[in-house]
């Protein structure tokens, strides 16, 4: 099992007023978003739970004050502009304990060097006073969070038993907002990355 899902350099402070909660994310194609919507829906009747977010990856999350967006979306379109696509596998189930059932992405390369290019930004709002870049450091697609740790042990071994598999190309990423935790979050801005480098599906 893995431990966390993000890495921090310091414990979150509570939201700075006047600041958003920004969310870097990865979406999968819409016939795999369609499926992994039928996952989360056969979750929530099977166990009475409400629905886990629209389907994504989350490569880091942070906070800003809206002033900063501007610079925010420069660096981060530098960054992908020299990024290519990439594949990601989904590959079966697993869990963060004690609350968290998701589909594992079975090569994380490309997020561990997207989370290196990211150091840039991170630079940029630790200088603005704000906290530290958070970094997922087990790429995933969430089924089902927030669950009971009962719920989340009786989940767990039976989605040990279940299979899932399929691929999709990262094209893009997109930058979402939202004002506080509750809120629905707002794409702000999507990132078209590179044309896949092909001889490295050769």
């Amino acid at each position: 099992m893995q431990k966390g899902q993000m890495q921090t350099s310091h414990t979150n402070s509570s939201q700075h007023t006047g600041s958003y909660q920004y969310l870097l994310v990865a979406r999968p194609g819409k016939d795999v978003i369609n499926l992994i919507l039928t996952e989360k829906q056969n979750f929530s009747q099977q166990y009475g739970t409400a629905l886990a977010d629209s389907p994504h990856i989350t490569i880091a999350s942070f906070q800003a004050r809206e002033e900063m967006e501007e610079t925010i979306i420069r660096y981060m379109q530098r960054i992908c502009n020299r990024l290519h696509s990439f594949c990601v596998e989904l590959n079966n189930y697993s869990g963060f304990p004690p609350h968290s059932i998701y589909l594992r992405v079975q090569n994380p390369q490309p997020f561990r060097q997207l989370a290196k290019e990211l150091q840039v930004i991170d630079n940029y709002i630790c200088s603005c006073s704000c906290p530290p870049l958070n970094l997922v450091t087990h790429p995933h697609v969430s089924i089902a969070a927030k669950l009971t740790e009962h719920l989340y042990l009786k989940a767990l071994m039976d989605y040990g038993q279940k299979t899932f598999h399929e691929l999709f190309m990262v094209q893009e990423l997109v930058l979402l907002r939202k004002k506080h935790g509750m809120d629905a979050e707002k794409s702000i801005n999507v990132f078209r990355l590179q044309p896949a480098d092909k001889t490295l599906y050769n």
